[in-house]
């Protein structure tokens, strides 16, 4: 099973976002989904594969860091 963090977009050039997880930042393609600065989203492989509204993503990241 695999669980995912959600993180927030930071920068967008072409089909590459900066995607920010709790202070790393990774690069993930953003051709599966449309997606904006300030998004929050969930990245699997190297991809975005879904938007996700920020008080989900909110709760998910304190519920996480419980752990």
């Amino acid at each position: 099973m695999c669980v995912a963090m959600p993180g927030i977009v930071k920068k967008i050039d072409g089909s590459t976002a900066v995607v920010n997880f709790s202070g790393n930042e990774v690069n993930a393609h953003v051709g599966l989904v449309d997606v904006q600065v300030d998004d929050y989203v969930l990245v699997h492989a190297g991809c975005v594969i879904q938007k996700v509204k920020k008080t989900e993503a909110e709760e998910i990241i304190e519920l996480m860091g419980g752990m």
